[in-house]
């Protein structure tokens, strides 16, 4: 028995002849209606043409907003063409000359532009429009979205009569016995999907109908996805697949919804997506109908039609399950299809997206929650196919954002607070003067634009939404353009979203991932202007480093690009190379580890880079002597290290093989001579380079490669000198004990400028002095080193005073270094000293006389010449004695190997001889050994027993007398 004809439930006027390839939503905008309006009063005709065919009549014109162009329309059921309105009257499926018509449940065109907003608290909303001062006029004002209403000339038509029993019984035992067995053929399917659809029509009467259906819900899903997988992927041979998206069509529109709430559903509407949009390009018609079908010879015609069914499939899923989530189901399975690298799949789900967008936008009939589950993903990847360098795909998805916008700013007025209208307002005013700039179509075609209204509408974790899928998309963006389209909408979003973003360490760490792949220098350019932008912001600037900071070292070429080209507002770029300094100094302030911390050296790697590429360069003069110091420092704590002393985070180097001449010490070196270089400190820097500086550094003798640079910057820029003794005055007593070395190294040089004198005695002599009491033998050098540079300063001179009985306290250590720098400070001080203190001082010097150390046997007897000298003549008789115990050693020491010593032995004899005003015998002076000589050594004890020699101490005299 055949089956009877579809359409037991009257249809509604207005259906329009599915007979055009990739459907195009004309473009008129939402508009509102009285409410209470019946959603579903009318059937709306979505025919949209794109290419030329046999069996499609040409029809009226019609504006198209985008292409300036004409496209063709005809509204079935016209009542001035009653050609068309004889099909427009027949069911579902009418099948005539190979052609067949499907039809979804829609508003008339006279209500395209409705929004019904049936909600529960919608009155309430609505009556509280005055107390927030704006209302619908504040969307309608948005220039080119409001659109006029098509004429409302289709009118219902007339019911058909309901099935009998014996019919149903009849549709109910065929469709159970595909249930419990299989199908074969073609015929069969059709057969079970017409009867399925059919039985559909029972339902608003039929309660055996409604439980029979709902009851074996997912045995039909079942045998539904088992006839989806039956047909060929790569061909168009049967009318199977036509026929189960419009099956799927009439359930859903008596509200059975078989694709959505179940597992099951989700993979059948998995499996239908790609069943369609993977199908081959039409201009292939060979690939894409392998085997002609009976009821048709044209492939492309078969093509369009199945398109359109499941175009009008997924439209009336939308329109009778009114939920934000069944579009963000939809979505989700057209999302890959979107960014395909196949430009006639982008082109078809682009399409079904543009469609399916204005049929949301039309029917904003909703339930809770009203906001989009991904609303930034959706936005992102249509600005992304607005840039698609495919003119029909760029043209669909501008089409489909204009929906896209109506419906966000919709959901923005329903969703609003009552209390912050006014936020609201001025963000409508913002979007409404973006969109006054550019026409619609020039809006549209310019996806950066589209980033500015809509981020208006998006918060943070949509913001990220937005940002992340852009950057995901760069991994396989197959055209150039597009990648510039992608760079566009990163640069724009975040230079118009400032600082209302989430989620920042992900987003860097996709950009850092990215950068491998990017080839366009422009691109390149934008993405590494998105970090420069986020690192600028203060509250995103520690944790965009802290990111970048943790990759291996030293930074890979894409890396060590984005290090050397970030552009930072010049306002903000001491904030941001203060940031990165201070991480380098916190790792300094902690007491030293058993390993390195490894933040310390990227950051010293990453100083360089950036020094390097000298963006950064206005900061770089300004921190310079933060920077100079914090990379002594770390040159002085990588001393002897190697990767191995580092404490690197697991995983960071995978199974890569750190190379051996990867060490902390060369970052450090490297950025500080860098640091030089780029400040202009040229003179520095060779003076570094011709005295081994570097190498001085490196090493043990580190302190004297600080002295040096010290000294060099001291001579050669004095106000970067003067900077760094000003910083280093609350520095030297921070951090650990290298830090404290290293500080106190430049800074003692440093007390050799004027500036000096300014300072305070608690930061300059009594620092001193605390250092020479303390039990570190480096510190008591520095400060002897310090107290010799105050003492050159005439005003500083009576405050070292103070430390003298601590520097002849100096003359007794075991270190050369510390009563060589002893002496050289009571050289300059001997004029000024007492009889009291000069006594003390000689009889400690005379002890030094024959010291196996010759530069302190050498020039301890200088001092004690000088000693001699500043005795006054009143206070002779307090060193008289003194000088009495110098002579022997003296007269021994003029015959020592070392000329040197042996000269000033006899200097210092002669300022003897004067001060006690003898008149010494000329074989003392004579350079030939004395014990080749015993005559002179005669006549020289002589003279020597003649003058007082109990004078001379017991031991001397026995030598002498012997």
């Amino acid at each position: 028995m055949p089956l009877p004809r579809r359409g037991g439930e009257p249809r509604l006027a207005g259906a329009r002849v599915v007979r055009t390839s990739l459907p195009r939503a004309t473009p008129r905008s939402p508009r509102r209606v009285g409410r209470g309006a019946p959603l579903l009063s009318h059937a709306q005709r979505l025919t949209r043409r794109r290419h030329s065919s046999d069996q499609v009549p040409p029809e009226p014109e019609q504006a198209d907003f985008r292409s300036g162009k004409w496209v063709q329309e005809r509204a079935g059921g016209d009542a001035r063409d009653p050609q068309h309105t004889s099909p427009a009257r027949m069911g579902s499926r009418q099948r005539v000359a190979g052609t067949e018509e499907v039809v979804i449940p829609c508003a008339s065109d006279s209500d395209s532009g409705s929004i019904d907003l049936q909600l529960s608290n919608l009155e309430d909303i609505q009556k509280d429009a005055t107390n927030v001062e704006f209302a619908d006029s504040d969307i309608a004002d948005i220039p080119e979205l409001i659109q006029e209403p098509l004429p409302d000339n289709l009118t219902p038509l007339t019911p058909q009569a309901p099935l009998n029993e014996a019919n149903v019984e009849k549709l109910v035992q065929s469709i159970q016995e595909v249930l419990h067995g299989e199908l074969k053929g073609e015929s069969e399917k059709l057969m079970f999907l017409r009867s399925l659809s059919s039985l559909s029509q029972t339902l608003p009467y039929d309660e055996t109908t409604e439980s029979f259906i709902h009851r074996h819900t997912p045995e039909i899903v079942h045998v539904l996805s088992v006839l989806v997988q039956e047909e060929p992927l790569h061909s168009l041979s049967s009318l199977v697949r036509q026929e189960l998206f419009v099956t799927i069509t009439d359930l859903s529109y008596h509200d059975v919804h078989l694709l959505f709430g179940s597992e099951d559903g989700e993979d059948l509407l998995g499996l239908i997506t790609k069943s369609i949009i993977s199908l081959p390009a039409v201009s292939t018609p060979t690939q894409l109908l392998s085997t002609a079908s009976n009821q048709t010879s044209h492939p492309e015609c078969l093509y369009r039609q199945t398109f359109q069914a499941f175009s009008v499939m997924l439209q009336s899923l939308v329109v009778k399950d009114p939920h934000l989530e069944n579009f963000d189901n939809i979505f989700k399975h057209m999302d890959p299809w979107l960014q395909s690298y196949k430009d006639h799949e982008r082109e078809r789900s682009t399409a079904v997206m543009a469609q399916v967008l204005k049929c949301l936008s039309c029917y904003l009939n909703l339930q809770l929650p009203l906001q989009f589950q991904r609303l930034g993903h959706l936005v992102a990847v249509m600005a992304l196919l607005c840039g698609d360098p495919l003119k029909e795909v760029a043209e669909e998805a501008a089409e489909g954002t204009h929906y896209l916008l109506h419906i966000t700013l919709k959901l923005k007025y329903i969703t609003q607070d009552r209390d912050n209208g006014k936020s609201l307002r001025e963000t409508l005013k913002k979007c409404r003067e973006l969109l006054e700039h550019y026409s619609v179509k020039q809006f549209y075609r310019c996806p950066f634009k589209i980033v500015q209204v809509f981020e208006v509408f998006l918060n943070s974790q949509e913001l990220g939404q937005f940002i992340m899928t852009t950057l995901d998309s760069l991994k396989s963006l197959p055209h150039p353009r597009t990648q510039q389209t992608a760079g566009e909408l990163l640069i724009t979003l975040v230079r118009s979203a400032e600082a209302r973003f989430e989620k920042v360490p992900e987003i860097i760490g996709v950009i850092c991932a990215r950068l491998s792949i990017i080839t366009l220098p422009t691109v390149r350019q934008q993405i590494i202007n998105t970090v420069s932008l986020f690192i600028s912001r203060p509250k995103y600037t520690d944790i965009v480093l802290s990111h970048l900071l943790c990759h291996p070292v030293p930074y890979d070429r894409h890396l060590a690009e984005l290090w050397r080209t970030l552009e930072v507002e010049l306002s903000n770029t001491t904030w941001v190379l203060w940031r990165l300094l201070r991480k380098l100094q916190k790792c300094h302030d902690v007491p030293t580890q058993e390993k390195m911390a490894y933040v310390a050296v990227a950051v010293t790697d990453a100083l360089y880079e950036v020094l390097m590429g000298n963006k950064l360069r206005a900061a770089a003069f300004r921190l310079f002597p933060q920077l100079l110091m914090a990379l002594l420092i770390q040159i002085h704590h990588s001393i002897g290290l190697t990767m191995s002393d580092v404490s690197i985070p697991s995983g960071l180097y995978a199974e890569q093989e750190i190379p051996m001449e990867v060490t902390p010490l060369r970052f450090a070196i490297q950025a500080t001579k860098t640091l030089l270089l780029r400040t202009l400190c040229w003179q520095e820097f060779s003076i570094m380079e011709k005295n081994d500086g570097w190498t001085l550094l490196k090493g043990e003798c580190h302190l004297q490669g600080v002295s040096l640079l010290a000294n060099a910057l001291l001579e050669r820029s004095h106000l970067f000198a003067y900077k760094t003794m000003y910083l280093l005055v609350p520095l030297i007593n921070r951090g650990n004990e290298k830090h404290k070395l290293t500080s106190a190294g430049f800074f003692v040089e440093l007390l050799k400028s004027p500036v000096a004198r300014r300072l305070p005695r608690l930061y300059s002599t009594v620092r001193l002095k605390d250092w020479l009491y303390g039990e570190n033998k480096l510190f008591r050098i520095l400060a002897l080193r310090g107290l010799h540079n105050l003492v050159r300063h005439r005003e500083m001179r009576e405050d070292v005073k103070s430390t003298i009985p601590c520097i002849l306290d100096s003359l007794n250590e075991t270190d050369e270094r510390i009563v060589l720098l002893a002496i050289q400070i009571l050289m300059q001080l001997v004029k000024t000293l007492d009889s009291t203190t000069l006594a003390t001082m000689m009889k400690i010097l005379c002890s030094l006389f024959g010291d196996v150390r010759h530069d302190v046997h050498h020039f301890s007897m200088t001092l004690f010449g000088a000693s001699i000298k500043a005795v006054k003549h009143t206070d002779k008789k307090c060193v008289e004695s003194h000088v009495l115990e110098s002579l022997v050693p003296l007269l021994l020491f003029s015959q020592d190997d070392n000329d040197d010593i042996a000269k000033e032995s006899r200097r210092v004899l002669t300022l003897c001889a004067q001060f006690l005003k003898w008149k010494l015998p000329r074989e003392v002076y004579c350079k030939d050994p004395l014990y080749i000589k015993p005559n002179e050594v005669r006549r020289v004890c002589r003279f020597f027993g003649s003058y007082q020699i109990m004078w001379i101490p017991v031991n001397s005299r026995e030598r002498v007398l012997t």
